[in-house]
């Protein structure tokens, strides 16, 4: 029995993807071509690819500090039980992600297949991907590094490729060399010549195998990520690396670290082709392309109205959006921003969001509504020394145990039941009732009920940020020591 263990890598920021995909909430966790998110589907897709000689483990992700809930809460929707989430403290690229995960996936004293997708992928054709990943399992077992590589369907210039040769195999070629993304003139020769795939970033191979490339190719960051993981803290399925030594190492992707030293080494690298309607959805003309169409060429999600309109990409989150005479147009809807642009220039969002980035605007990291381990937020409307929220907490769950420096807060439940502590009071409110927190009082907000309550926040005071927030004691470990 072969065993495996499926590793996502949760890490990005899908900037092109803006004001839908953010910081704080990366398009990895946005449903953009069904009902579940990219990261469900990749999780789903993962372990569905079983066989009566392919064990599938629980999954492990590594992604950052700040999308812990998110990830684990996204996978308990569909039914999947995490192994770990391996939180990196800062970005290091996927090199550094790869051997955490083989690492941990070592900790058990076994050496299983690692299966490596990004979480921010979408595949039209789940049996024709969960048969090119058992074949690249079965060629992984004996020790080489198998990569998945896309048959392309046209020049594309946005990827770079992989070039195999020759079977070694059924379905299975040897990679001669990788290339970087080529201008359009290549792209199209690649094409006409045959033999070069889209390289997807998915692979296949035993833990041992990363750990042994990485030391012979890139030492540096093999002992630093190794150094990293020893310091570890574990918190649940929740595992830190030691920040001070993560931060030490160089960032580095998997590509460049080892794979493309591989072909002609003596660490063997195969290929498996994969024709399973794969996108990377890395800008909006490339969500546009896999969403369906009416007549005209538009593909619209939410409340949308358009007339002699064609070609164009609509995505409304909170209200009407109308077009009239309009063509090749993208146009994003988010209650706090819109985007407007040519869809040949999608690529150029990134732009704006240096520009957002540079001002320091809260819209490049958060949307109006906010997610957290306990429930959400929607900051509905704001003023000079006044700030509205409206509140909704899980059924069992609570938020900190607080109190805040510069505002009062008035508190009404709309929806459930709450139990508040307020100093020394606890309190129990249903709806239409209320209470009022003084400024610097310590408080708490608990739904004890079994369906998600409901309150209407109003702050006010001489400042509101979301940083005037000091813990006492916290369910979800963010409390400092």
């Amino acid at each position: 029995m072969i065993k495996v263990t499926p590793v996502i890598l949760c890490g990005g920021s899908g900037t092109r993807l803006w004001p839908l995909s953010r910081a704080g909430f990366p398009k990895q966790f946005l449903s953009l071509t069904g009902n579940e998110s990219l990261f469900q589907q990749a999780a789903q897709r993962l372990v569905g690819i079983g066989a009566d000689d392919i064990q599938v483990s629980k999954p492990l992700i590594v992604t950052g500090e700040e999308h812990r809930f998110l990830a684990s809460e996204q996978l308990r929707e569909v039914g999947i039980e995490l192994d770990a989430a391996l939180l990196e403290p800062v970005g290091r690229n996927t090199a550094p992600a790869l051997t955490l995960a083989a690492l941990a996936a070592q900790e058990g004293g076994e050496d299983p297949v690692l299966v490596v997708t990004p979480a921010d992928q979408t595949v039209a054709n789940t049996p024709a991907f969960t048969l090119a990943m058992q074949q690249a399992i079965r060629e992984a077992v004996s020790g080489s590094i198998v990569i998945l590589g896309i048959t392309p369907d046209r020049p594309e210039t946005g990827y770079g490729y992989i070039q195999a040769r020759g079977e070694s195999s059924a379905g299975v070629e040897t990679v001669q060399r990788f290339v970087e993304k080529p201008n359009a003139d290549t792209a199209q020769h690649y094409l006409d010549e045959g033999g070069y795939y889209w390289n997807a970033g998915m692979f296949v191979l035993k833990a041992s195998v990363w750990l042994n490339a990485l030391t012979a190719f890139r030492p540096d960051i093999a002992i630093a990520t190794s150094s990293a993981w020893d310091g570890k803290t574990q918190d649940n399925n929740f595992a830190r690396p030691c920040k001070a030594e993560f931060t030490s190492i160089p960032s580095e992707s998997i590509d460049y670290a080892v794979m493309e030293r591989c072909p002609g080494s003596d660490f063997p690298i195969k290929m498996v082709p994969l024709d399973a309607g794969w996108s990377d959805l890395g800008a909006w003309d490339a969500v546009w392309s896999v969403l369906p169409k009416d007549d005209l060429g538009n593909a619209h999600l939410g409340d949308v109205l358009t007339t002699d309109s064609r070609n164009t990409l609509v995505h409304a989150s909170s209200r009407l959006v109308s077009l009239v005479g309009v063509e090749h147009l993208i146009v994003i809807e988010t209650p706090d921003a819109v985007l407007v642009a040519d869809k040949n220039r999608s690529q150029d969002v990134k732009h704006i969001v240096a520009q957002l980035q540079t001002s320091k605007r809260e819209e490049h990291t958060l949307h109006r509504k906010v997610h957290r381990p306990w429930g959400w937020y929607d900051s509905i409307d704001e003023g000079g020394r006044f700030k509205v929220k409206r509140i909704q907490v899980k059924p069992g769950a609570s938020l900190s145990l607080q109190k805040h420096h510069h505002r009062a807060e008035h508190w009404i439940v709309v929806k459930g039941t709450a139990e508040i502590t307020n100093g020394e009071k606890v309190l129990l409110l249903t709806e239409n009732q209320s209470t009022y927190i003084p400024l610097g009082e310590v408080h708490r907000l608990s739904n004890p009920g079994t369906i998600p309550l409901e309150i209407i926040e109003v702050q006010s005071g001489s400042y509101l940020g979301e940083d005037d927030i000091v813990r006492f004691e916290d369910h979800y470990g963010r409390t400092k020591p």
